[in-house]
């Protein structure tokens, strides 16, 4: 097995390509070693000093670590943790685990600019995050503010500010008026 990795723009993330699916559906977000417990894989990954956070992709892994810890260090472990996942045969996920769709439901009178908002998000800009390792979910619409909710390598990234004001929202303008900002918001 052969696992590539590639640089995102968060310095603290790097992304491991496993070469085959890591999710059928949707993304996986695990913040902490104990949101880590519904996947074998996140766990073991965790399993690794200096691991602050996993997120699983269509076919790649983020990891995020510890700002004290160097990437020389940290590489080989997590790549050896991906490894023996993968030869153990064990699943990604376990069975009782519900696939993620990622947005946040939301009815009332907004529905259908909602509806625009996610649909923007899912054709122009998740494909392009996930690209970097990352994802960004709809949370919320509220008064002209849309809440968006970023993971992966796009969470903490130094670069997320400058990605949601002049790419998101720009879009997001752009082609819904009702659209007034956008915010990010922790989960």
């Amino acid at each position: 097995m052969f696992i590539q990795t590639e640089s995102t723009p968060n310095p603290a993330t790097l992304k491991f390509l496993p070469g085959q699916t890591v999710r059928d559906m949707g993304t996986a977000d695990f913040p902490t070693a104990d949101a880590a417990e519904k996947s074998p894989l996140a766990h073991r990954i965790f399993g690794v000093s200096g691991v602050t956070g996993v997120f699983f992709g269509h076919d790649f892994v983020t990891v995020t670590k510890d700002d004290g810890m160097d990437w020389d260090h940290l590489k080989p472990s997590i790549l050896g943790a991906i490894m023996e996942h993968y030869q153990s045969g064990a699943p990604v996920m376990n069975e009782d685990a519900k696939p993620q769709s990622g947005h946040a439901e939301h009815d009332g009178e907004d529905a259908v600019v909602v509806g625009q908002i996610k649909e923007l998000l899912d054709s122009r800009v998740r494909p392009a995050v996930a690209q970097d390792g990352g994802d960004i979910t709809f949370h919320g619409f509220d008064r002209g503010i849309v809440y968006l909710h970023m993971q992966g390598a796009c969470a903490g990234c130094p670069s997320s500010t400058l990605t949601l004001k002049m790419g998101i929202e720009n879009l997001l303008r752009h082609y819904i008026p009702e659209v007034q900002e956008v915010r990010p918001v922790a989960v």
